[in-house]
């Protein structure tokens, strides 16, 4: 019977810890549409390239881009050099220019 009731709160408390794993979770194509829109929509966007962690952008209009907002959703740093910004996003770089390249193929 005792057993019974340590795996009743074991399960209780792998429910609540999945729970608040997903709840922390950011949704990927949320955080990719507030990048784009940051970045001063998808037809600002020019060309995309990818090495490693950094993430270079070539825009039209840099100055449609809000680098603190970009900052605030997480990037590491951004470097700005005539019409491109750097931005050292982290790991999801490769899978970010696959979005983004779908949803500019999609106007």
């Amino acid at each position: 019977m005792q057993y019974l009731q340590y795996l009743i709160i074991a399960i209780v408390l792998l429910v609540i810890a999945l729970v608040i794993l997903k709840a922390n979770k950011k949704d990927f194509h949320i955080e990719a549409n507030k990048l784009v829109e940051c970045l001063g929509g998808k037809d600002n966007i020019i060309n995309i390239e990818v090495n490693m962690s950094r993430f270079k952008v070539t825009l039209n209009d840099v100055t449609l881009a809000n680098k603190e907002a970009i900052q605030k959703l997480g990037a590491k740093g951004i470097v700005e050099i005539d019409n491109q910004l750097k931005i050292i996003l982290g790991p999801d770089g490769q899978k970010l220019k696959k979005y983004i390249e779908d949803l500019k193929g999609s106007k």
